[in-house]
């Protein structure tokens, strides 16, 4: 048995993110990546093929959108299904995990969208004191 299959899971009262040594923190770190969100957000609406990621999210690279699909699908929160076609269609969803990652996710998105004007209000003002 590898040490990954050993792995006892604590029970998630004993996790505290504020501890330097807790796992959850790599949430966090997938989290602070606005890929991450975007891609999240994306999947929501429905599987995707890849390419169709990328002309929905603007501005994401070949290589991010690989890189961050490889992280979310290693998290468990997003799944790859190869199709046996010519060339290889592959489609990426959200799993049950992701989905309900990407319930708690969608009010921020929403959230970054309605306050932006004040967002960036507030930027004008504290860069004009400098």
């Amino acid at each position: 048995m590898s040490a990954s299959a050993r792995t006892v899971l604590k029970p998630a009262e004993h996790y505290n993110v504020c501890t330097k040594d807790c796992p959850a923190r790599m949430v966090f770190e997938r989290l602070a990546d606005k890929w991450t969100l975007l891609i999240i957000r994306v999947l929501r609406q429905g599987p995707c093929r890849f390419n169709q990621l990328r002309r929905e999210i603007e501005g994401i690279s070949q290589k991010a959108l690989s890189q961050t699909l490889r992280k979310l699908e290693r998290d468990g929160l997003v799944s790859r299904t190869a199709f046996p076609t010519v060339p290889v269609t592959v489609e990426y969803a959200l799993t049950a995990l992701g989905d309900t990652l990407s319930n708690r996710i969608a009010p921020l998105l929403s959230w970054a969208e309605d306050q932006i004007q004040h967002v960036l209000e507030a930027q004008r003002q504290y860069d004009s004191r400098q």
